[in-house]
């Protein structure tokens, strides 16, 4: 048995539960325990996320989501009207869109 029920402490708030799953699942794969607290009782309300750590994992978990890349652009999205790509043969690939 452990002493560590007051040693939780608050990581960090996401603005939709999704984002606090993926970083709680990303700790968790880290062998970092992890509360995750939903900020609404209802279900289906996308109200935002509390991700809590103990103490003993704060400072590695801190490491971890700092190293997050939070850009949310991509190279595709980069031009949405571009939906070609090169075969490598000299022609051209539609990937969708209007191409």
């Amino acid at each position: 048995m452990t002493d560590q029920i007051d040693d939780w402490h608050k990581l960090a708030r996401y603005e939709t539960n999704i984002q606090g799953e993926l970083h709680a699942n990303l700790l968790r794969n880290n062998d970092i325990k992890v509360s995750l607290q939903a900020l609404s009782g209802l279900p289906g309300m996308n109200s935002g996320a509390v991700l809590w750590v103990q103490d003993a994992d704060l400072a590695q978990a801190k490491r971890i989501l700092g190293n997050i890349e939070t850009d949310s652009t991509t190279t595709m999205l980069d031009d949405p009207t571009d939906h070609t790509t090169n075969d490598n043969n000299g022609g051209t690939i539609n990937k969708g869109g209007n191409a």
